[in-house]
């Protein structure tokens, strides 16, 4: 299985409104740059797109490094998802959860690769995440002009 390190990070010109997602995927010293945007959205959900949009980019299983500094991300797939699935996804309050299409969309995105997720703090100094927010802040500038 191929090894790749995968960094992300979403951004929101106020939440909601104009979002973008980035991600930087790197496989030895090869890297790639991935970047999107949307006029009208929250943080959380370009958070989420930045994992998806990579994970979708892969073409074959992967061992895979990920690293997000969403707490939302990486507590929503690794901790709180396994109780919503059993709970029809509905959180703890009983309530629809939010970004349900996204998360069902990373669960099969993440399917088949062997994921290690890891929480980074974010505007930190972490190189590889600084890089991430400014593809995505860049792709929520673009969106904000649409």
């Amino acid at each position: 299985m191929s090894k790749v390190q995968i960094f992300t990070d979403g951004a929101c010109k106020g939440n909601p409104g104009p979002g973008g997602w980035g991600a930087l995927l790197r496989k030895g010293t090869t890297e790639k740059e991935l970047s999107g945007g949307d006029p009208a959205t929250t943080n959380n959900r370009m958070e989420m797109l930045a994992v998806i949009r990579a994970l979708q980019a892969l073409t074959r299983p992967c061992e895979i490094e990920l690293y997000s500094d969403s707490k939302y991300v990486i507590d929503g797939i690794t901790k709180w998802v396994f109780g919503w699935q059993k709970r029809g996804w509905k959180n703890a309050a009983k309530q629809p959860v939010a970004n349900e299409d996204l998360w069902r969309e990373m669960i099969e995105a993440a399917r088949p690769h062997s994921i290690s997720w890891n929480w980074v703090k974010g505007h930190a100094g972490h190189a590889e995440n600084e890089r991430a927010d400014r593809l995505a802040c860049a792709a929520a500038e673009k969106a904000a002009k649409r």
